[in-house]
């Protein structure tokens, strides 16, 4: 199973739930992983189970909150100053059933499950075309389709209560499939591949803040952590996926998004919308 020998992951959340199986996945087949999560006191643990299990397994921790884009820049800053590769970005932290904003004052789900990491996929880019076969996997849902179409004024737009909670993860689980589209088109001719996926509905702690007893109820009906990840390894690892850029998965197969998603001037729209943010937020320091 030391089929990634020589390969670099770069896998955010991957701490717990979905995040954390995918590490230990890639870890058990060789690869280097680099766990990038907000605590490290959290992520020390399991970087101590995954080398129990495997004693040669090369491993980073990266302190990284998707909530605060300067944070995000000096992650990426630290990871690009160690001179390791990147072959595969796993954008598959994020956040559903929170109110509030992030530390930049933005809508906090569309920021945390979108702005974050788009900041933090251009950052890491040059490094990734570096890479023989470079590849993003955006990590969406299924949710994806009950966001009839884009909407760009969310980012500035704070829910008023938390029963509007599901339409702004629906509508960050958009800009993440759409993300991976622009990309492609992007990255076409650079060797680079993007994917997005829909992991299943997992019992994971991206449902942390739905409040008790509604999640112990919602987690029953849910597939494991480890089946969750299925789907992202196959998108980060599988050469019969190699040719293929911007497609979206479920179940492990290739499968049809949402209409909305397939809206090709809204690809450009949020790219440059997300672009015009991250330049307004990091110029003001």
């Amino acid at each position: 199973m030391q089929d990634l020998q020589g390969k670099s992951y770069f896998v955010t959340g991957a701490n717990t739930g979905i995040g954390k199986a995918t590490a230990f996945a890639l870890a058990k087949r060789g690869a280097h992983v680099a766990l990038a999560a907000r605590s490290e006191e959290k992520t020390r643990p399991v970087i101590d189970e995954i080398k129990a299990q495997f004693p040669d397994a090369k491993l980073d921790f990266v302190a990284l909150d998707l909530a605060s884009l300067s944070q995000v820049e000096r992650a990426a800053k630290t990871y690009l100053d160690s001179g390791k590769a990147i072959d595969v970005l796993v954008n598959n932290a994020g956040l559903a059933g929170t109110t509030g904003t992030t530390k930049d004052g933005l809508e906090i789900t569309t920021g945390t499950n979108h702005i974050g990491p788009f900041l933090l996929t251009e950052l890491l880019l040059p490094k990734i075309k570096e890479s023989k076969q470079g590849r993003i996997v955006n990590v969406s849902s299924k949710s994806h389709y009950r966001a009839k179409k884009l909407d760009l004024g969310t980012f500035h737009k704070p829910m008023s209560h938390a029963g509007q909670s599901l339409p702004y993860y629906e509508q960050s689980k958009l800009m993440n499939v759409i993300h991976a589209k622009e990309l492609a088109r992007r990255l076409e001719g650079t060797g680079v591949t993007t994917y997005s996926l829909h992991p299943g509905v997992v019992a994971s702690d991206v449902w942390r803040s739905v409040p008790w007893p509604f999640r112990n109820i919602m987690k029953v009906f849910m597939i494991t952590v480890e089946e969750g990840a299925l789907t992202q390894l196959k998108c980060a690892t599988d050469p019969a996926l190699a040719s293929e850029s911007g497609k979206y998965y479920d179940k492990e197969r290739e499968t049809k998004p949402s209409r909305a998603s397939l809206d090709e001037p809204t690809w450009s729209e949020l790219h440059d919308k997300s672009q015009e943010i991250v330049d307004g937020i990091l110029k003001k320091g």
